[in-house]
């Protein structure tokens, strides 16, 4: 859930594959553009990852990449930042942080990096609507703005969502930073990465021309109906659902009826069963 105080659209100034740790809320603008550690905490280290340890992989000397982190988590934000952003062990700078739909829009609009590290369900429209408003950044051919989902969800659904949305790879947040670091250098690159078993979700969704990439049932909703639905099945109440998306009770009551109605539900916990046997909670 976002954090209520989280200011919006605050950006940083331009200053690795499977298995994550922690990561934190949009970046205050600090520090001098272009520095070489610009957005990474001073000489932080982690429990894990004491002072001298090997570079991870991908960070090979001279190697650099400008990363935008979206993730509707401060803490998750935060963990991230200090796994990944010491610029000169690893090789990435984080140059931008966003918590929702429109603040990731404005960020990598203003900051332009390499790559984003784009979580799937965010407030506004989810991963899927910030790689459908960056299309043009994506197809950028002197600068392309690549996206690498980095999410909690394995669900097949969630996988190909984002992929057929222009996503380059999708790993969970079980990964590692090390592998973290590679994934995001290979995305750089150009290459293709996901966790071993998402792989295979997206090879059975592309290679067979007569199997439907995504449910049918599921396809009759919009995103903002979706986010809805995963909410209801785990339990949140309407006022709650309204905080987190920032929307009405009011409005939250309109997409609940309009999914029982488009999936042919009569309660929420039906819904709830609908859900959970297709793995979107």
């Amino acid at each position: 859930m976002s954090d209520a105080n989280e200011p919006t659209g605050a950006v940083e100034p331009d200053a690795g594959t499977t298995g994550a740790g922690t990561a934190g809320g949009p970046a205050a603008a600090t520090g001098a553009a272009g520095s070489a550690g610009a957005g990474a905490p001073s000489g932080a280290t982690t429990a894990n990852d004491p002072a001298g340890a090997p570079d991870p992989a991908g960070s090979a000397p001279g190697r650099h990449v400008r990363v935008v982190l979206v993730d509707d988590h401060r803490m998750f934000r935060t963990g991230v930042q200090a796994e990944i952003g010491q610029t000169e062990r690893t090789g990435v700078e984080v140059v931008g942080e966003a918590a929702d739909v429109d603040q990731a829009v404005t960020v990598i609009t203003a900051t332009r990096p390499e790559v984003v590290l784009l979580d799937v369900h965010l407030p506004g429209g989810g991963g899927v609507e910030v790689l459908r408003r960056c299309s043009p950044l994506m197809a950028d051919a002197e600068r392309p703005v690549r996206f690498l989902a980095l999410s909690v969800s394995d669900a097949a659904e969630d996988v190909i969502g984002v992929i057929r949305g222009g996503a380059r790879g999708y790993v969970t947040k079980t990964i590692t930073g090390t592998d973290l670091v590679d994934s995001i250098f290979r995305v750089q690159d150009g290459d293709a990465v996901f966790s071993p078993r998402l792989a295979g979700f997206v090879l059975d969704a592309f290679a067979s021309t007569d199997a439907p990439p995504v449910d049918e049932d599921l396809d009759r909703l919009t995103q903002r109906e979706r986010e809805v639905l995963r909410l209801i099945a785990r339990g949140y109440a309407y006022k709650e659902i309204a905080k987190q998306l920032f929307i009405s009770v009011k409005t939250v009551e309109s997409h609940v009826s309009a999914v029982l109605r488009k999936l042919q539900l009569s309660n929420r916990h039906e819904l709830t069963r609908w859900a959970t046997a297709r793995r979107l909670v």
